[in-house]
């Protein structure tokens, strides 16, 4: 079983998944203070010097003035601030990941053709047929080619 345990984690896909996840994580942390250090308090002050972490709604009925006194009160808030920075937070990371995809996908190389085009009536059929489908004429192989 130890030998079973060490074939799977030492596997490409085990390595690169756990390499993935650490990657992740740690851009997470990246996204999250840029989110909550650098964008959220321009956005804050482009809004009249709104503070998005103190922005929430006192449930209890007693006034507080800041978040830190409605927690120590121990009264019931809803923190719509702290969710509108988790919502930025979540579009700047589908953002990055989106336009790491679109990078990756843009220098990998295309899969090979897996039809062609029959030369006789232009329809699709495989790389490999050696007959159309549609119109039934003898197709040349891939790569050869059609005389007139």
């Amino acid at each position: 079983m130890l030998k079973e345990f060490k074939q799977f984690a030492l596997r490409g896909n085990a390595l690169d998944l756990a390499v993935g996840i650490v990657m992740g994580a740690a851009f997470t942390k990246i996204v999250t203070s840029l989110v909550n250090d650098i964008l959220m308090p321009v956005i804050g002050l482009g809004l009249g010097r709104v503070s998005f972490a103190e922005l929430f709604l006192d449930l209890s009925g007693q006034p507080h003035s800041t978040l830190a006194d409605a927690a120590a009160a121990g009264a019931a808030t809803i923190n719509y601030g702290l969710f509108l920075t988790a919502i930025v937070d979540f579009l700047l990371v589908a953002l990055a990941i989106f336009l790491l995809v679109k990078a990756v996908n843009r220098l990998a190389p295309p899969p090979p053709a897996a039809t062609r085009p029959c030369p006789f009536c232009l329809s699709s059929i495989p790389m490999a047929a050696r007959r159309c489908g549609h119109c039934t004429s003898e197709v040349p192989p891939a790569g050869d080619a059609v005389a007139a």
